[in-house]
């Protein structure tokens, strides 16, 4: 699962990929813009800083932008800097294997189910760049209240 880290990382890299090339934005605007708290922010532009995401310029002139064009920023790259292996159990990782103690692997059908799982979770993220994932276009899947069942309007 994604943690509120890796969203909210993703969610600010979407935000600097929106800017034009090389404007900065503030952590604070960036923070706001996307219903983040300021200082999580803060720790996690320094984590996408250090991985080489993201540039920063301090001073009343500074903020932050990409350091790279938003096409060249594979999304499953960002989630493991700052969530970790994509594999939802530890057997299963590519990048931070680790033997399980309970379980023969060669027989264990959990482990070969989430091998599958994890190689489904790389496939679309490794083939998604920031720029693609700025620009979906998000479809107005709002419902006309009167086109619901009764039931679900109690619910709408």
């Amino acid at each position: 699962m994604l943690t509120k880290k890796g969203k909210y990382g993703l969610k600010a890299l979407v935000h600097l990929a929106q800017l034009p090339v090389g404007q900065l934005a503030f952590v604070g605007d960036i923070a706001s813009a996307n219903n983040i708290p300021k200082k999580f922010l803060d720790a996690i532009l320094g984590e996408l800083r250090n991985a080489g995401f993201v540039q920063s310029r301090k001073g009343k002139e500074g903020g932050y932008r990409l350091a790279r064009p938003a096409d060249e920023i594979k999304v499953g790259h960002v989630v493991r800097v700052l969530d970790g292996p994509l594999a939802p159990i530890p057997c299963a990782s590519r990048t931070q294997y680790q033997r399980c103690e309970d379980c023969n692997e060669a027989t264990c059908q959990v482990r070969h189910l989430m091998l599958e799982v994890r190689q489904a979770i790389a496939e679309v993220l490794d083939q998604r760049s920031l720029a693609e994932m700025r620009d979906i276009v998000i479809e107005d899947l709002t419902v006309a209240r009167d086109d619901l069942p009764s039931t679900q309007k109690v619910l709408a």
